[in-house]
């Protein structure tokens, strides 16, 4: 590693003695170290640098740490950036606080240049650990030069997690998917792709996103954390400007929470079960292209019976209307609410039915998977 390549870490804190023992502990075992004193300068050094790192104090005029990991995360450029909190704040509510807002760890002052040292050892670690294992996935991915289409998931096969699915493949079209995946009991994530283009076989398709999903959906990472590593792996191994749309969605029966992720997909129609049908919209990137990205997010509250309904644009485009998903994702609304009374495994065939006038020319695939709590 040369001189130019070490590893860059960022120390953040209006306390020049603080900035000074992080500088002398951590330069003297080979890192680069820049520092800021203030939030702002903060954040426009991180942008600039791409450090490896960011040891991030909590209490300091104007912009506190919270605010500027605020919005370090909701940068593309740099919300992938490891942040450890330094504070002499030691309450509970305020480490949480830091977690839930993306921090890896915490170091309670006054600190010992050791124990910096040694976090910040471990969790640079953990970031080699973490891009090797995307670099593994991507080349054994790689490595497929023939795959056939995977069987796709059923409710007969996944009976627990109440869900009803139309699939609509036409040979033209060029490949939608959908599975549902056990994350673990009373757990279930439902997801939604539609690809770019023509040219990459289903088969490959289907069975890469399958593996993918099964290596990254799991109890141990958040709905974002798991579309932002299979971003990371299909950057790596799909063509140029080929790209996918993605909506996944993650229900946990025992909290009755479903927590949403859209990457550039159609909004997920909420049924619930009292109250009227709305869309839930949200701003995402589409997956594949590029690795700074922002997804949106939603999680809210369910109840026993509430539905939703994932859908690709195929089934409220029209060519030949000329009409877009997202002037035509109003006709959703209406269908959802008339069969709201038809059991989900059935419900789906039906809202794609009275969508399409059950006669129009189809020009794409459809995928329409209704979910119910």
């Amino acid at each position: 590693m040369t001189v130019e390549e070490r590893f860059c870490i960022l120390a953040v804190d209006d306390n020049p003695l603080n900035l000074k023992l992080i500088q002398t502990a951590l330069s003297k075992e080979g890192y680069r170290i820049i520092t800021a004193s203030n939030g702002p300068d903060a954040r426009e050094i991180a942008a600039d640098e791409i450090p490896d790192l960011i040891l991030l104090d909590i209490r300091m005029p104007g912009e506190d740490g919270f605010d500027v990991i605020k919005q370090l995360k909701n940068d593309s450029i740099t919300n992938s950036i490891p942040v450890i909190f330094l504070s002499g704040v030691s309450e509970i509510d305020a480490k949480l606080t830091g977690f839930e807002l993306g921090a890896v760890d915490y170091i309670i002052k006054p600190f010992h240049p050791l124990e910096v040292l040694a976090r910040v050892q471990l969790h640079l670690k953990l970031s080699i650990a973490t891009n090797s294992l995307i670099s593994t996935q991507a080349n054994k991915l790689k490595q497929i030069t023939k795959v056939h289409t995977s069987m796709l998931t059923t409710p007969e096969m996944q009976p627990d997690a109440h869900f009803g699915v139309y699939y609509l493949s036409l040979q033209e079209a060029g490949g939608d998917f959908y599975d549902v995946l056990p994350i673990s009991k009373d757990i279930y994530g439902y997801f939604v792709a539609d690809l770019s283009g023509h040219d990459i076989s289903t088969g490959f398709l289907t069975s890469s996103l399958k593996a993918l999903l099964r290596q990254n959906c799991s109890p141990i990472y958040q709905p974002l954390e798991s579309i932002k590593m299979i971003n990371d792996v299909l950057v790596e191994i799909l063509p140029e400007d080929k790209y996918l749309t993605v909506c996944y969605s993650r229900l946990n029966r025992k909290t009755n929470q479903m927590t949403i992720i859209n990457a550039g997909h159609p909004p997920v129609a909420y049924v619930p079960v009292k109250g009227d049908p709305r869309l839930i919209e949200m701003d995402g990137d589409i997956i594949g292209i590029f690795k700074e990205v922002l997804f949106g997010q939603y999680t809210l509250k369910v109840s026993p019976g509430d539905r939703f309904y994932i859908y690709s644009d195929g089934l409220i485009e029209s060519p030949k209307e000329r009409l877009l998903w997202t002037a035509g994702k109003d006709k959703i609304l209406p269908a959802c609410e008339e069969f709201r009374d038809v059991p989900v495994t059935d419900a789906p065939e039906k809202i794609k039915t009275c969508i399409c006038n059950g006669n129009e020319e189809l020009q794409d695939d459809i995928v329409v998977l209704g979910i119910q709590v």
